[in-house]
C-alpha cells in the first residue's frame, strides 16, 4: 500500500491566509512529477528546483510516479514557498524520513535552490499570524525570521538548509525556537523637521490641521515654493502607530511585490509614487491582485506630486478608496479587498509653467492650455480633498535668521494630544465622521451656521462640501481646545477649504 506524505502549508490569497495541505504518494510507472491542486506556473516548476535539492543533499530521488496533491484545490497557489514540504514530503512517502504522526502539527515554508538552501518567501508574516492563531509551530526560512516573530514569537524556528529540516524532523538535531528582541512601534527615524521650511505661515498651519484631523490637503505654488518639503515633514506631525496598526501595515507590506521589511515596523508609511504610475500600481492589482500605493500608505500619507501629471483615469480610481478607506481589486482568478485608510497630500502648480499669478514669474500660458492644465483634475476629487491651500514662492527675507516657526517635536506633541480627544469622544479622526456622528459632534452654534449657509450660496459649495467645512471646524476648535464650533472656526475652515478656489477647482474647457 502506497505511503501518503501529508504536510502543512499555507497560500496567500489577499490578506488571508488559508491551510494548505501537501499531500505527496509515490506509484509504480514511468518517471514523473505530477503538481495537482492549481498550482500557478512557478509552482509547477518547482519540482525541478526540489529534484535538484534532494540530490545535492545526498537523498536518493524516487524511480517512478511522483504525485503531488495542494489540497483545497480550489484555492489559486502560487510562490515557492510549497517546496521545502514537497521535498519532506517526498523523503516521507519513500521511506528515507520517518512519519511524524503524534507531533503537534508543523507548518513549513521556504524556496529551495538547487544545492538545497532554503531561501526566504513572500507573505510570511500573515502565515505566521494565522499559525499562531491555530496553535501550529513553523519552520521558516532564516531569512523570514524576523517577519514571523514579529507576530507568532515562540512559535516559530528558521533554517537556512534543508539538511537541517530533515535533522529536525528525524531528531538528530533539534531547531532552536527564534528569538528577536524587535524595536516597539515608533516615530520615524531621522524625520525631517518643520523649522526646515523658510517661510509659507499658512501652509503650516493648514499642515497642522491637517495632520490634527487627518484632512486631505492639495498645496498649489510655484516651483521651489516648498510644497514637496512640507509633504515630506507631515510623517513627523503624526502621533506613533498602534501595535494594532503596525501589524495591519506590516500585513499589507508582507504580501506586497517589495515584501516587508521588518527594520521599518512600526513606522507611519509615507508613499510618493511617481506621475507615471498606473492605475494597477496606485490601486491594486494584476494577476494576483496584488495591493496598490493606497493600500500600502494605510495608516500613512500617500503623496502625489505634480497631481495634474497623473493620468486622469489614474486620479479617479482614487474617489471610492478616499470616502470608504477600502478598496476591493477583483480579477478572473483572484479577489481580494485591502484597508486604505490613507491620508492624501497632493502638489500641483498654478498654470502648466508654473508661474501663474507669481509677481516674480513671467508666466506665457495662454488660457485655453491652463484651462486645459486644470481639466485634468476632476471636480468631484478636488471636492473630495478637505484643504486647497496656496504656497507662494518666498521672498528674500524669508531666508534671514529670524524665527522659523515651532519645531515638528513640539507640533506632534499637540497633533498626538487632538487625536488621543477624537478618539476618546467619538473612536475615530475627524475626517472619517459618519453623518450620524457628524450632525453629534459637529453642530454650529448659531453665528457658525448662518456663516457657513453664506458660504454655500457665495461659493456654491457641494453638499459634501458642506460637511468637510464641518469636519475642518471640527478640528480647528479641537486645536484651540473648545467643545463648540463657533464663527472662526467655520471662517478658517472655509478659508483654507476655498483658498484658491477659481484656480483649484477645474472646469471643462
Amino acid at each position: 500500500m502506497a505511503i501518503v506524505a501529508r504536510l502543512a502549508c499555507r497560500a496567500q490569497v489577499g490578506l488571508s491566509a488559508p491551510l494548505v495541505q501537501v499531500e505527496v504518494t509515490l506509484a509504480s510507472g514511468l518517471p514523473v512529477f505530477y503538481i495537482v491542486g492549481l498550482p500557478a506556473p512557478v509552482v509547477k516548476e518547482s519540482r525541478e528546483r526540489v529534484r535538484a535539492a534532494l540530490l545535492s543533499c545526498g537523498f536518493d530521488y524516487p524511480a517512478g510516479r511522483i504525485i503531488v496533491n495542494l489540497a483545497p484545490a480550489e484555492i489559486p497557489k502560487e510562490g515557492g514557498r510549497f517546496e521545502l514540504p514537497m521535498a519532506l514530503g517526498i523523503l516521507v512517502a519513500s521511506g528515507q524520513l520517518a512519519p511524524q504522526p503524534g507531533a503537534p502539527l508543523c507548518e513549513l515554508y521556504g524556496e529551495l535552490s538547487l544545492d538545497g538552501e532554503v531561501k526566504p518567501v513572500r507573505g510570511i508574516l500573515l502565515a505566521a499570524a494565522h499559525a499562531r492563531g491555530d496553535g501550529h509551530e513553523l519552520i521558516v526560512p532564516s531569512a523570514n525570521l524576523k517577519e514571523a516573530l514579529i507576530v507568532a514569537a515562540g512559535h516559530v524556528r528558521a533554517a537556512t538548509h534543508l539538511r537541517e529540516v530533515c535533522d529536525h524532523w528525524a531528531g538528530r538535531a533539534v531547531l532552536p525556537p527564534g528569538r528577536a528582541a524587535l524595536r516597539p512601534p515608533g516615530p520615524p527615524r531621522a524625520a525631517p523637521d518643520l523649522t526646515d521650511v523658510r517661510g509659507q505661515l499658512q501652509a503650516k498651519r493648514a499642515l497642522l490641521i491637517a495632520a490634527a484631523g487627518s484632512h486631505s490637503l492639495l498645496m498649489i505654488g510655484p516651483p521651489g515654493s516648498g510644497k514637496s518639503m512640507l509633504a515630506q515633514r507631515l510623517p513627523g506631525l503624526l502621533p506613533p502607530l498602534t501595535h494594532s496598526e503596525a501589524l495591519d501595515c506590516a500585513g499589507i507590506a508582507s504580501v506586497s511585490t517589495a515584501g516587508f521589511n521588518p527594520g521599518a515596523f512600526g513606522e507611519r508609511p509615507f508613499r510618493s509614487p511617481h506621475h507615471t504610475a498606473s492605475a494597477i500600481a496606485l490601486v491594486g492589482g494584476g494577476a494576483q491582485a496584488r495591493p496598490g500605493e493606497i493600500s500600502l500608505a494605510h495608516h500613512g500619507v500617500l503623496f502625489l506630486d505634480e497631481l495634474p501629471e497623473f493620468d486622469r483615469r489614474v486620479l479617479e480610481a482614487l474617489r471610492e478608496p478616499l470616502e470608504a478607506g477600502t478598496v476591493t481589486v477583483s480579477r478572473a482568478a483572484a479577489h481580494a479587498e485591502y484597508p486604505a485608510a490613507f491620508q492624501l497630500i497632493a502638489a500641483m502648480n498654478p498654470c502648466p509653467c508654473g508661474h501663474q499669478g507669481d509677481p516674480g514669474g513671467n508666466c506665457r500660458c495662454t488660457p485655453a492650455q491652463v484651462r486645459t492644465y486644470r481639466a485634468r483634475i476632476s471636480g468631484p476629487l478636488l471636492d473630495r480633498l478637505d484643504i486647497h491651500v496656496e504656497v507662494p514662492r518666498l521672498a528674500a527675507a524669508d531666508f534671514s535668521d529670524g524665527p522659523r516657526g515651532e519645531a515638528s517635536t513640539v507640533l506632534a506633541e499637540r497633533v498626538a494630544r487632538v487625536r488621543a480627544l477624537q478618539l476618546q469622544r467619538q473612536g475615530r479622526c475627524n475626517a472619517r465622521l459618519t453623518d450620524a456622528q457628524l450632525s453629534e459632534w459637529c453642530a454650529p452654534d448659531a453665528r457658525a451656521r448662518a456663516l457657513l449657509d453664506q458660504a454655500m450660496q457665495r461659493l456654491r459649495l457641494s453638499a459634501r462640501a458642506r460637511q468637510r467645512v464641518l469636519k475642518l471646524a471640527r478640528t480647528i476648535a479641537d486645536l484651540e481646545g473648545r467643545p463648540d464650533i463657533t464663527a472662526s472656526h467655520v471662517g478658517e475652515a472655509v478659508m483654507l477649504r476655498c483658498m484658491d478656489r477659481e484656480r483649484a477647482i477645474s472646469s471643462c474647457p
